[in-house]
C-alpha cells in the first residue's frame, strides 16, 4: 500500500494537480484498494487532524503577517537596517540580509518577506550599481529567513506533525536563524568587496536615532510576542492573537497607515493562504495515518538501524533526501508528510526531536530557493521584473552558504537546543 501511494503521490505531482489533492486522491487510493477501512475514516482523519488548538496560530500569524506588511512596516525596517550596516561597501546588500531577519520574526513567512522587502531593496540595489540578478537572487535567499526565524509557520506545522512542543521548537530556532543571517551577511560584504559593488551604498541613510524612533514600535513586535512566548506568559497560539491585535493598533492608531477599507483585502488573502496551508495539513494527516498503520516509520526505523549504526550517517542521508524532496515538494506539504515519518527515526538514533526540526526547516526551505520550485525565487522574479533565467546563475553560491550552514547546524546540536537547555 505505502509503495502505491508514494508513486501516485508522485505521479500527482508531476501531473500538476494541486498540492492537497495530490495528497487527498493517493490516501484515497491506497484506503479503497489496500484495506478494509470504510470511506468514512476519511472524513474522520481530515478532522482529527485539523482538530488541534495550535493549529489555530497558523492563520493568526499568516493575518498578522500581512497587516504589518500593509501598515508599511517594511520601508521602516530597511531604512533601519541601513542606518546599522549600510555604511561600509556592501552595506546595501548587507541590510536586505538584516531587514529579512527582523522582517521574519514579524510575519512568518518567506513569500511575504520577499514581496514586502524585495518591493523596496531590489529597486534600491540595482540603482545602485548591483546586477539586478544577484539582488533579486540575495533576497530570495534572505527571505529564507522567514521560515527558521520565529515565529515560524513550518515550525508550527512539525511541532504538530510531530507532536514537539511548539514553544521549544520557536526557541530553537533563533540559533539556526542567527547563524544564517550571520553567514550571509559577512559573505555578502565579501562577495562585494571583491566585485567593488556597493562604493555608494552610504549615501542616503538616516541618522540612527531618526530610524530607530521610526521603526521601534515594528522591532518592538518579535519582542512582545517570542518574550512573551519564553517567558510562559502566553502559549504560541495565544501569541498569534496578540501579534494580530498589535498589528491592527500600529497600522490603524499609530502609523495609521490601515483604513478599515483596507482590512477585507487583507483579510482576504489571509483567509486564502490560511484555508490552502489547513487543507494540506487535513490531507496529509490522512497520509500519516495510512502509512503509519502499514508500518512504513518502523520498517525503515529498523532498516536504517541495520544499514548505518552511526547517527552521523545517517543525519547526512537525511539531509541528502530532504535537500531533493525540497526541490520538488512544497515545503509545509513536505513537513507534514516526512515529519511523521522520519522524527521517530531520528529520535531511534538518539537525536533530539526539536533539533531534528530545525534540520527539516532549514533543509526545506533551501526548497524555497532553488529550481525548478522555488517559490522565493517566482517571487524576486516577479518583484524584480526579470526572467527566471537571469536569476538562477546567481544562486550557486547563496545555496552553498545555506548548506554549510546546515551542515553545522546538523552536527552541533547546540546551536539549535543549547539556548533551550539554558532557559
Amino acid at each position: 500500500m505505502s509503495s502505491f501511494m508514494l508513486l501516485a503521490l508522485v505521479g500527482f505531482f508531476a501531473l500538476g494537480l494541486p498540492i492537497a489533492i495530490a495528497i487527498a486522491a493517493a490516501s484515497i487510493g491506497g484506503l479503497v484498494f489496500f484495506t478494509s477501512l470504510p470511506l468514512l475514516v476519511v472524513a474522520q482523519q481530515l478532522m482529527t487532524k485539523l482538530d488541534s488548538f495550535p493549529l489555530m496560530a497558523v492563520p493568526f500569524f499568516i493575518l498578522a503577517g500581512n497587516l504589518m506588511e500593509a501598515a508599511g512596516i517594511s520601508g521602516r525596517l530597511v531604512e533601519f537596517a541601513k542606518t546599522m550596516v549600510g555604511g561600509v561597501r556592501g552595506g546595501l546588500a548587507c541590510s536586505c540580509v538584516l531587514t529579512c531577519m527582523i522582517f521574519a520574526a514579524v510575519s512568518g513567512s518567506s513569500v511575504a518577506t520577499t514581496f514586502a522587502i524585495g518591493a523596496i531593496v531590489i529597486p534600491a540595489m540595482t540603482k545602485h550599481g548591483y546586477p539586478t540578478g544577484f539582488a533579486a537572487a540575495l533576497q530570495a535567499t534572505s527571505a529564507e529567513l522567514g521560515v527558521i526565524i520565529p515565529p515560524s509557520i513550518p515550525l508550527i506545522l512539525y511541532g504538530v506533525s510531530a507532536e514537539v512542543s511548539i514553544g521549544d521548537l520557536f526557541i530553537a530556532g533563533l540559533g539556526p536563524g542567527l547563524l544564517i543571517g550571520l553567514a550571509l551577511i559577512l559573505f555578502v560584504y565579501l562577495y562585494c568587496r571583491k566585485n567593488n559593488w556597493g562604493e555608494r551604498d552610504h549615501e542616503g541613510r538616516l541618522p540612527f536615532w531618526q530610524s530607530l524612533k521610526a521603526a521601534f514600535l515594528a522591532l518592538l513586535m518579535p519582542v512582545v510576542i517570542i518574550g512573551g512566548i519564553y517567558d510562559g506568559i502566553f502559549t504560541p497560539t495565544e501569541a498569534s492573537v496578540i501579534a494580530v491585535f498589535y498589528a491592527l493598533f500600529i497600522g490603524m492608531a499609530v502609523y495609521r497607515t490601515i483604513s478599515p477599507r483596507d482590512l477585507l483585502p487583507v483579510l482576504h488573502r489571509s483567509v486564502i493562504s490560511s484555508t490552502i496551508i489547513l487543507f494540506v495539513i487535513a490531507a496529509a494527516g490522512l497520509f500519516s495515518f495510512l502509512i503509519t498503520r502499514a508500518g512504513v516509520p518502523a520498517a525503515i526505523g529498523e532498516w536504517l538501524g541495520s544499514v548505518m549504526e552511526d547517527p552521523l550517517y545517517f543525519l547526512l542521508a537525511v539531509n541528502a533526501f530532504l535537500f531533493i524532496a525540497g526541490m520538488f515538494i512544497e515545503t509545509s506539504a513536505a513537513i507534514i508528510v516526512l515529519a511523521p515519518i522520519l522524527a521517530p527515526v531520528a529520535i531511534s538514533f538518539g537525536i533530539d526531536p526539536v533539533h531534528f526540526g530545525l534540520i527539516m526547516v532549514v533543509n526545506l526551505a533551501l526548497g524555497m530557493i532553488t529550481p525548478p520550485f522555488g517559490v522565493n525565487l517566482f517571487a524576486a522574479c516577479q518583484v524584480a521584473g526579470i526572467p527566471f533565467e537571469q536569476i538562477v546563475p546567481r544562486l550557486l553560491p547563496f545555496v552553498l552558504v545555506i548548506i554549510a550552514c546546515l551542515l553545522v547546524i546538523s552536527y552541533v546540536p547546540a546551536i539549535s537546543v543549547g539556548l533551550l537547555a539554558l532557559l
